[in-house]
């Protein structure tokens, strides 16, 4: 029954995508003339994943402090350091940071030396919800490593109450204990998932209170579906960017690896209810949290409004279909194979783009998953519009991230507004399925 729900959240989400207000803190320092700044180190560490048994070792991203994410404001300029203080080459890898050709990695930004450091300067142009990690080199290492949230605040208030990062993580531990990384044969292995680095998250919520939960699939290879019970789930913005508000059909929501999706949730149950929080993988079932409805007095006589849109960041309202440049790309193949696709670490500034585009023209990709299983598509440095079949239109809202199911082909389109040499990633959704890349260039 759990793995049927999947299933048809699954198309729900590709086919139907159709007051009191509290600031978050902003989780930043001042760097060079007051403008933020961030420095992460990539180091050993470990993780507590056995209930009564020794941390694993992992390699992990670490801040200045302990926090579970990092928030900083639209339009701030941040200055970004990373330390790489493992044994191997590191490499910084966005989700949702469109047109920043110095975030960008691999060809146009070699990876990180062991003991080196790299400071860049970002522009933070869109407000929402981002995610980096060090997995682009990361398939076949000796440790897994973790991904960290970064918020980028509206410049506009937002009618919530509450702002929580839900970051979900898959890790596979050998019988010994020993976390394998992807891209290894999972034999033998048990699946084990934390939020925000723990176990198990329970998040407290007041009658009459707005909740505002940016959940982010940081599995590296499993798409999950998660449900909230006895809850009306808002979803306001996918992959970082606003959409039109809609209604999760039952709560539920489905998120490749990589997506993330903000909903808003209204404290509506009685003091002391519990919603169980249900993750499945379309293997089992798993309760990694509890929504609790506090004893707490309301946060107010009565709900808020019904939620508008949040801020547009500017991404543009139409595309130009007629005249757009069409290309068609593979994923997948018989035996693994995926011609034309290479490892990260095969990936120079020698190696011809995919294909060229002037900037201010509009792209359309027809995405073709040739494997026996559901693969995933993550673009960089453009969001994408997902295409209606016939390409008369497009769903309402804009997406970094797709999962494609086997055999099937999904078309999406952008606008090439930004100059540069810019990522496109695939890999299926098992473990042992190696990470691959190709480049396209906008000039």
């Amino acid at each position: 029954m759990e793995d049927r729900i999947l299933r048809l959240d699954r198309r729900e989400l590709l086919a139907g995508l159709g007051a009191a207000v509290l600031a978050p803190a902003m989780a930043s320092t001042a760097g060079a003339q007051g403008r933020p700044s961030l420095t992460l180190q990539a180091k050993a560490g470990v993780i507590a994943l056995r209930p009564g048994g020794p941390d694993t070792p992992i390699w992990s991203l670490q801040g200045p402090a302990q926090d579970t994410d990092f928030r900083f404001k639209r339009g701030d300029a941040l200055e970004i350091s990373l330390a790489n203080g493992l044994p191997v080459p590191a490499l910084l890898n966005w989700y949702g940071l469109d047109g920043v050709p110095a975030a960008e990695p691999l060809a146009p930004r070699p990876s990180l030396a062991p003991g080196a450091m790299e400071t860049s300067l970002i522009p933070l142009r869109h407000a929402g919800t981002l995610m980096c990690d060090l997995r682009l080199l990361g398939d076949g290492q000796a440790r897994p490593c973790q991904a960290r949230a970064l918020i980028v605040a509206e410049s506009e208030a937002v009618a919530v109450d509450r702002d929580e990062v839900f970051l979900i993580e898959d890790w596979r531990l050998r019988p010994d204990g020993g976390a394998i990384a992807p891209g290894a044969d999972a034999k033998d292995t048990a699946t084990h998932y934390t939020i925000n680095g723990r176990p198990a998250a329970d998040i407290n919520i007041r009658a009459n209170e707005r909740l505002r939960l940016r959940l982010i699939n940081g599995c590296r290879r499993n798409a999950i579906a998660l449900k909230i019970e006895d809850h009306d789930v808002l979803v306001v913005a996918i992959d970082g960017q606003p959409a039109e508000p809609f209604p999760a059909r039952n709560g539920a929501l489905v998120l490749a690896p990589g997506s993330r999706i903000d909903a808003f949730i209204d404290g509506t149950r009685p003091a002391g209810s519990v919603s169980p929080i249900v993750l499945h993988d379309g293997k089992a079932p798993h309760t990694i949290g509890r929504l609790v409805t506090s004893g707490d007095a309301p946060a107010r006589n009565a709900p808020l409004p019904p939620a508008k849109a949040l801020a547009s960041n500017g991404l543009p309202p139409q595309l130009d279909l007629k005249n757009a440049l069409r290309f068609e790309l593979a994923l997948g193949g018989a035996g693994g194979s995926q011609p034309d696709w290479v490892p990260p670490a095969n990936l120079t500034a020698t190696v011809a783009p995919t294909f060229r585009v002037k900037a201010g023209r509009v792209v359309v990709l027809a995405l073709t998953n040739r494997a026996s299983t559901p693969s995933v598509f993550h673009l960089h440095g453009h969001h994408f519009r997902l295409l209606d079949r016939l390409d008369d239109g497009w769903k309402p809202f804009w997406l970094d991230t797709l999962m494609i199911d086997a055999g099937q082909t999904q078309r999406v389109a952008f606008a090439a507004e930004t100059k540069g040499r810019w990522l496109m990633e695939t890999m299926a959704t098992d473990w042992a399925a190696p990470r691959l890349v190709r480049c396209y260039a906008v000039e």
